[in-house]
């Protein structure tokens, strides 16, 4: 019985040899080899992780800070660029209204020269009549004399002898006389 005894406890105490150790195969893995690595990652990638984490935070806060300055920028110069274009509206209303009322003026002024040139060419052309048939009316008059004229002499060449034309002179002699003493 002696040899019996040691052997169970040779037995048990093989047994709990078999028991521990480090299982290397990774299916098998149990939480507390997970903990443990997750602790030992935990303990030493600290540093290493809080530092990543605080560089993404800055560049992150960065960004965000350098999209609102250009939010800010770009809302300014939208505001801006507003005003310039109601300004530039303003403006175009102006020029417009001053070329609408600058081409109504000058429409009104080229009107009004037209209208007195007209009527500087209508007073012309009455003029020119005018002067034209005082013209014809003096030609006729000239041509009726010359004519009465030419046909008295002629009458009177073929009418009067020479007694009677010399009498005629002598009587438009003494008529000339008279006048002259009477202006006198």
């Amino acid at each position: 019985m002696g040899n019996d005894i040691e052997f169970n406890v040779f037995q048990k105490i093989w047994t709990i040899s078999n028991d521990f150790g480090l299982n290397t195969d990774l299916l098998e893995t149990n939480l507390i080899n997970l903990g443990i690595v997750i602790s030992l990652l935990i303990y030493f990638g600290k540093g290493v992780l809080s530092n990543l984490l605080i560089n993404r935070k800055l560049a992150i806060s960065n960004t965000i800070r350098d999209a609102e300055e250009r939010y800010k920028e770009a809302t300014y110069k939208l505001e801006q660029a507003k005003i310039r274009l109601e300004q530039a509206k303003m403006k175009a209303r102006n020029i417009r209204t001053s070329g609408l009322s600058q081409m109504e003026k000058e429409k009104k002024d080229l009107i009004d020269g037209t209208d007195e040139d007209l009527r500087r060419l209508e007073d012309s052309k009455n003029a020119t009549i005018r002067s034209e048939k005082q013209r014809a009316i003096e030609q006729v008059q000239q041509q009726v004399s010359r004519s009465a004229s030419e046909r008295t002499l002629e009458t009177l060449k073929n009418c009067l002898d020479n007694e009677l034309h010399l009498r005629m002179i002598d009587h438009n002699i003494g008529l000339l006389r008279a006048m002259e003493s009477v202006t006198e």
